[in-house]
C-alpha cells in the first residue's frame, strides 16, 4: 500500500462535497474550534495536505500568514485559483509530506493536518514531522477519519460480515479512506510529545440521519445543532471525523 494522492475526479468530488451540508458542517466545526483555541494575533500557518485550500483561505482571511503544502497538482491548482479569486496571498508547495522535511524546524505557530492520516500507507509516520515543524508554543490542528464512526455506520446498516472480516478500508479507486484511524491508537502515538487540549466530533449526527430528514433539514439548523453537540460526551466520538487541537509537551521538545 502507498500513500493516496488525488486526481481530477477527486477534485470534482471534493468541490461537490464542499458545496453541500457535509462540507459546510466540517468547515463550521473546524473554524469554530480554531477560533476558540487560537490567540488574537497573526500566526505562521502550515497546512499539510491542504487540498483545495478551504481552511487555509479562511485562516488567511483572518490575517494569518499561510503556507499550503499539497502533493496533488490538480488540488494545488484549485487552491491557487481560490486564493487568487479572493485576493489573498499565500505560499504554495507541491510536495508530499515526506518532502517537507527541509522546512525550518519550529517555524510554524499552527500546523494543520486535516484528512491526511487516513490516506497514508502508515498513518502515524507523519507525526514526528508535524512535531518538528510546530513551534514549541504552537498548535497542531489534527482532523482524521474516525474508524469508530465507520464501524457504527456499518452496524446500523447490518454489514456484519464486513465487520467480521474487518474490511473497512475503501477500495483502490474509492473515496472512502484506505486507513480509517482508531482514536485510541492515535492518542497512544501522540503521547508523550503532544497533549490533546480540545476534542470535537465533525458530523456527529448528520451522516446517521435518514436521507429524507437530511433533505428537509435547513442548513442553518444543521450547523447550529452540530456545533452545539460536537463536544457532547455521548455524541462527539461518533463524528465521521474527529478534530483534535494539540500542544507540544515539554518532554516532546527534549
Amino acid at each position: 500500500m502507498s500513500d493516496r494522492h488525488f486526481d481530477e475526479l477527486a477534485v470534482r468530488f471534493a468541490e461537490k462535497i464542499y458545496g453541500g451540508a457535509k462540507g459546510a458542517i466540517r468547515l463550521a466545526v473546524l473554524q469554530q474550534d480554531l477560533s476558540e483555541a487560537l490567540p488574537a494575533r497573526p500566526l505562521k500557518v502550515l497546512d499539510v495536505g491542504a487540498g483545495l485550500g478551504h481552511m487555509a483561505l479562511w485562516l488567511a482571511s483572518q490575517g494569518h500568514q499561510v503556507t499550503l503544502a499539497e502533493p496533488a497538482a490538480p488540488m494545488l491548482e484549485g487552491a491557487r485559483q481560490r486564493f487568487a479569486e479572493a485576493g489573498q496571498p499565500a505560499t504554495f508547495i507541491q510536495a508530499p509530506w515526506q518532502g517537507l522535511a527541509a522546512l525550518q524546524a519550529g517555524a510554524y505557530d499552527l500546523v494543520l493536518c486535516h484528512a491526511v492520516l487516513e490516506w497514508l500507507a502508515e498513518p502515524f509516520a507523519i507525526l514526528p514531522l508535524l512535531h518538528r515543524l510546530c513551534a514549541a508554543e504552537g498548535w497542531l490542528s489534527l482532523a482524521f477519519y474516525n474508524r469508530d464512526a465507520l464501524v457504527y455506520r456499518n452496524l446500523l446498516k447490518g454489514h456484519f460480515r464486513k465487520l467480521r472480516r474487518n474490511t473497512l478500508a475503501g477500495e483502490k479507486q474509492s473515496l472512502t479512506p484506505q486507513q480509517p484511524v482508531c482514536p485510541r491508537a492515535l492518542e497512544a502515538q501522540l503521547a508523550p510529545a503532544w497533549v490533546v487540549e480540545q476534542r470535537s466530533g465533525v458530523r456527529v449526527f448528520h451522516d446517521y440521519m435518514p436521507s429524507e430528514f437530511q433533505a428537509k433539514a435547513p442548513l442553518e439548523a444543521l450547523l447550529e445543532m452540530e456545533l452545539a453537540h460536537r463536544r457532547h460526551p455521548a455524541f462527539s466520538g461518533l463524528g465521521r471525523y474527529l478534530h483534535w487541537i494539540c500542544r507540544p509537551t515539554q518532554a516532546g521538545q527534549e
